[in-house]
């Protein structure tokens, strides 16, 4: 079904991409509302969850060699309840998927192109997006392999231009109020982490096998550490008020005044998030349409591109028919994604350690 083939180099370009995707705007407001100024330290907490997530989606890989997370499923629990299992990360995926979709073009209603009907910037976003997905992961891992350097020197260009702004003495006292605040926040952050699950729709189609897992918990590690320079940079600019923002980049890019020439750079922080929301939206398009196709056991997958396309643009609507719903879910989101990117795949595992072990002592 799927013919391409990824590195394990365009496997982490992935991974950290769809993590950051929309995590590089929101992550310092989410963290700094339950964590305070200690918001740097809950990436470092809710990195375990993506390390979990990760080892369990290899393991699952290992007994099931050439199978997805879906096809595996089937394997598992047998032809009907795998395939109820199937239908429902498939379902997660086409959800949050309509959600990502709708939380970028308010975002750029809201803030860049407030004439410009939602519609517009949502059909516009999905069709690149169903062009890459219908080009193959193999299109996927070479855009986000030329993605990564460009987010990753527009980021760094910001926060340099930022550096004479930035007050470290307001990260003072550190864990003034124990580690409890920081556990809520590293909870609030396990919806980006968990999102690694995806790798279990990637790892039959590595070329080096050995080296993916290598590649996956590097992306969780390099994921950990760009959270806590964002968040590191938010609080030394705003302190107690980053978690009174939304946007916080957005708000950081407007201090920027360089020889009165380098001023008002919204437009660079667009362009970071616009590069990663592109390829994690493409990402659980793509996981879905691939777990679709072989939930329906089908011969290929470019049928349901466009048709899937359709029904993400119209979730994206009818699910969210405000902002203000679309935010109220983002605080449950941490939940509903630990759900099926955790707790669920972790069952999927035991119960295939378990008929595993079956399988070997009556061979034996």
């Amino acid at each position: 079904m799927e013919k391409g083939k990824i590195s394990a180099w365009q496997l982490g370009a992935i991974l950290y991409l769809q993590s950051m995707g929309i995590g590089v705007l929101v992550i310092p407001g989410i963290t700094a509302k339950y964590a305070g100024i200690d918001l740097w330290l809950t990436p470092i907490l809710a990195s375990l969850g993506g390390f979990i997530v990760v080892y369990v989606a290899y393991t699952l890989h290992k007994l099931y060699p050439d199978r997805t997370i879906v096809q595996a499923a089937e394997r598992i629990l047998g032809r009907i309840p795998g395939k109820v299992v199937g239908l429902g990360i498939c379902f997660f995926y086409l959800h949050i998927a309509g959600l990502l979709l709708r939380n970028y073009a308010e975002f750029l209603a809201v803030l860049f192109l407030p004439k410009t009907p939602i519609v517009v910037l949502s059909g516009c976003m999905i069709a690149v997006c169903a062009f890459a997905v219908r080009g193959g992961l193999e299109v996927i891992g070479r855009t986000a392999q030329l993605i990564v350097p460009v987010f990753t020197l527009l980021l760094l260009f910001l926060i340099l231009l930022l550096l004479k702004d930035l007050t470290p003495e307001k990260a003072l006292p550190v864990l003034e109020h124990g580690m409890l605040p920081v556990f809520k926040g590293a909870v609030r952050l396990q919806g980006f982490f968990t999102e690694m699950l995806l790798v279990a729709f990637l790892f039959p189609f590595v070329n080096d096998r050995n080296k993916g897992l290598k590649a996956a918990t590097g992306s969780v590690a390099a994921v950990a550490f760009t959270m806590v320079v964002i968040n590191l940079v938010a609080l030394f600019l705003l302190g107690k008020d980053t978690a009174n923002e939304l946007y916080p980049l957005i708000v950081a890019s407007r201090y920027i005044s360089v020889a009165d020439f380098f001023e008002n750079l919204e437009a660079v922080a667009m362009a970071i998030w616009v590069l990663g929301i592109f390829l994690k939206l493409s990402l659980f398009y793509y996981a879905a349409v691939l777990g679709t196709a072989q939930l329906l056991d089908l011969s290929g997958y470019g049928s349901i591109v466009f048709p899937l396309g359709l029904l993400i643009t119209l979730l994206s609507f009818w699910y969210v028919p405000n902002v203000s719903s679309l935010f109220q879910f983002f605080t449950m989101y941490p939940f509903y994604a630990m759900l099926f990117q955790a707790f669920l795949p972790m069952l999927l595992l035991a119960v295939g350690w378990v008929r595993h072990a079956k399988r070997e002592l009556k061979g034996g």
